[in-house]
């Protein structure tokens, strides 16, 4: 709250005085705005919904903070008000959320989010502040995890439905909190997507959050192997590779989404996942066309070679780390006593 308060009186000063300069309380604005009926027509025919819930706005963080109406609304300066200059109630939208950038201006880098850049390109529907976080009931914290995607679904429905079936998706919607939702992928305020070229290349470092996590993964038994193989593999490799290297050049090299999937990831004995046994071939063929039958038998399905797993590959790992050592070991053995050998009969002719 600090914060907030800081930017208040550094800088938004012209809100400041809007405030000083109307003796309005927010029970001024309540007495018409509190009819739950309160609404106008705009030029474009559009209905702005102009009531607000009492209730729930005493709930909410803005109401705690004891902030008035008019330092959003600076645009209201008399009773009746003057008329809006805006056309429709999705203008309105998008202009008073310039007002929510005042106080939270950590949350500016909305402007890099793919929001903001379909804004930039014409589409006046992409996601505002309101659309989110209702200025009028907002809490702390904003929304639970268990509803963020129910508030993605208002425009990402088709996506929702994919999600809502997926091994993360349902396990959220019966409740449990553990399983990555909409944010955790994409980000809160600067939200990215496959329309953003790191976004691919790095999209591994997201599912590690939680698959490299040996803690969590041992809370449902999950080997963290799914993630360690991976990246000490060769397609892991590569993309670690074009990480630390060429971050902004596009790679072919599969991440994790290109095999299992993105909103739809099921589990791996699931007869609809993309990495089913049945369905693996088919998977591969999206890089490798020419792949046959016994190519995907060569994949060791993210298991670390064990005496149970794929124990001949365990047993030839073995027999290097240990043929290896003796081989170079005795070769330097034989090079040492040569090498002594020559001083010795050098030292000798010498005498």
């Amino acid at each position: 709250m600090g914060g907030i308060l800081v930017v208040l009186v550094g800088g938004a000063a012209d809100r400041a005085d809007a405030q000083e300069s109307l003796d309005w309380d927010n029970d001024t604005c309540l007495a018409c705005h509190g009819q739950p009926r309160a609404s106008m027509v705009l030029p474009s025919g559009d209905t702005l919904d102009l009531g607000i819930d009492e209730e729930l706005w005493h709930n909410s963080i803005h109401a705690e903070w004891d902030l008035k109406c008019i330092l959003c609304h600076t645009e209201i300066t008399a009773i009746p008000h003057d008329p809006l200059e805006v056309d429709t109630a999705r203008e309105y939208a998008i202009e008073k959320s310039d007002s929510c950038v005042v106080c939270h201006r950590e949350q500016a880098v909305v402007d890099d989010s793919v929001h903001a850049q379909a804004r930039a390109e014409g589409n006046d529907q992409a996601a505002v502040c309101s659309d989110c976080h209702d200025p009028h009931y907002v809490a702390d914290p904003p929304i639970s995890r268990t509803a963020i995607p129910e508030t993605c679904r208002t425009c990402h429905s088709e996506i929702y439905d994919r999600y809502a079936e997926s091994v993360h998706g349902s396990a959220l919607v019966d409740g449990n909190p553990d399983v990555p939702t909409c944010t955790d992928c994409h980000g809160v305020h600067e939200i990215a997507g496959p329309s953003r070229g790191q976004f691919h290349l790095f999209s591994p470092e997201i599912c590690a959050t939680c698959h490299a996590d040996e803690e969590l993964m041992a809370k449902y038994g999950i080997n963290t192997d799914v993630f360690n193989t991976y990246v000490a593999d060769f397609h892991g490799r590569t993309i670690t590779l074009f990480q630390e290297i060429t971050p902004d050049q596009d790679t072919n090299a599969p991440v994790c989404i290109s095999c299992h999937g993105v909103h739809d990831i099921r589990p791996a004995d699931d007869a609809g996942s993309s990495v089913a046994k049945e369905n693996l071939l088919a998977t591969c063929q999206h890089c490798h066309p020419n792949a046959e039958a016994a190519f995907p038998e060569a994949w060791m399905s993210h298991y670390s070679a064990s005496s149970t797993e794929w124990p001949i590959t365990y047993y030839v790992r073995w027999f290097y780390r240990i043929a290896i050592p003796v081989v170079i070991g005795g070769m330097l053995v034989y090079v040492a006593i040569d090498i002594f050998g020559r001083l010795r009969r050098r030292r000798e002719r010498v005498a």
